[in-house]
């Protein structure tokens, strides 16, 4: 082998190496993206069974002092 046909395959390999990072990188954000995600839906429904909660207190509240 010549030296261009070693900096030829050194150049590919580098090549190789670049797009296995950026691909490597790219399914990291992804699954970054998608925990994120996911996290917000938990904030919401925790958002949204709290507001239910608040409600049935009050609507609690409100029975018990028509009952007094």
């Amino acid at each position: 082998m010549d030296h261009s046909q070693s900096q030829n395959l050194s150049h590919q390999a580098g090549e190789a190496m670049g797009q296995a990072k950026e691909k490597a990188s790219n399914m990291m954000d992804s699954a970054s993206n998608a925990a994120q995600s996911a996290k917000e839906s938990c904030q919401e429904a925790g958002q949204q069974m709290q507001a239910k909660a608040q409600d049935a207190v009050d609507s609690a509240k409100s029975s018990a002092e028509a009952n007094k």
